[in-house]
């Protein structure tokens, strides 16, 4: 049997785990501009707190999903 320092070794856990988790215990979220799940208006949201927050996205691609 192999020995792993804690964090290291084990199954890799899912992105989206890690994000629900992340909302769960730390009150963070983690969210794609581009998630298909959220409508134009929420993805609009997201890309305009992320703008607030951080700055323009360096050669941000106008993407608009009817």
């Amino acid at each position: 049997m192999r020995w792993h320092p804690h964090g290291y070794g084990g199954q890799r856990r899912d992105p989206d785990q890690v994000k629900r988790e992340g909302w769960h215990e730390q009150g963070v979220l983690a969210v794609s501009a581009d998630d298909q799940r959220l409508t134009w208006p929420e993805r609009e949201l997201v890309r305009q707190l992320g703008e607030k927050l951080y700055g323009r996205r360096p050669m941000e691609k106008e993407v608009r999903h009817g």
